[in-house]
């Protein structure tokens, strides 16, 4: 193993590492919002809102996310959306795990014995501040674990962007294959970064797990 080789192009690969560490934080973002607005679309009282959540849900659950990526990037200038490689990693990504992520946080929410609500509304509270007041909070303890699954995934999912040329850890990777002929050490390099990324955000949300817990 050249382990010199690593040294010299590790700044690169750091470089790489902000790179995606950028593209794991605004994904989580947007997709914490499409999961939350597809939870609640899937529980409203409407039937049309829950017929768009579930097709949300089944149709980006039921395609892979790099079909998705390159029908926004490669297909999306044909019907006019103009995107550079980043922007489509973050919408493509978000929207992706945001379908995931509706069904952790529906699942959280219905978990929540309906006794709750029940006597939310016996003591005055509307539907919307029992859920608001009562259910949410409690639901919010029990999603943490299971969203912080989703996002661990979505920062190893970040991979995927290399295919649209998005110059993150796994792209930065293939290049320097390209001029070193050393595939091990390459990857190797930025397995291991990828690693302490999800090593630090799975602490992260572990302290985050605790804290709702003795509250």
């Amino acid at each position: 193993m050249d382990v010199d080789l690593m040294l010299r192009v590790y700044p690169y690969f750091l470089q790489a590492a902000w790179v995606t560490i950028e593209l794991s934080v605004l994904t989580t973002i947007l997709g914490l919002t499409c999961g939350t607005l597809g939870a609640a679309a899937r529980l409203s009282r409407f039937r049309v809102l829950r017929i768009i959540g579930a097709t949300y849900v089944s149709l980006i659950r039921g395609t892979p996310a790099l079909i998705q990526l390159f029908i926004l990037y490669f297909g999306g200038p044909q019907i006019g959306i103009q995107l550079d490689a980043f922007e489509a990693g973050v919408i493509g990504l978000g929207v992706n795990i945001g379908a995931y992520m509706t069904e952790t946080i529906r699942g959280s929410i219905i978990a929540i014995d309906k006794g709750q609500s029940e006597a939310a509304r016996t003591v005055g509270l509307s539907k919307m501040q029992a859920m608001r007041h009562v259910i949410l909070p409690q639901a919010m303890r029990l999603m943490i674990r299971p969203l912080g699954v989703n996002i661990n995934a979505l920062i190893k999912g970040t991979a995927l962007v290399a295919a649209i040329s998005v110059v993150e850890l796994t792209y930065t990777a293939q290049r320097y294959i390209g001029s070193t002929y050393r595939p091990f050490e390459m990857f190797l390099l930025s397995g291991v970064l990828y690693m302490v990324i999800i090593y630090v955000t799975g602490r992260g949300v572990a302290w985050l797990d605790r804290k709702a817990r003795i509250v």
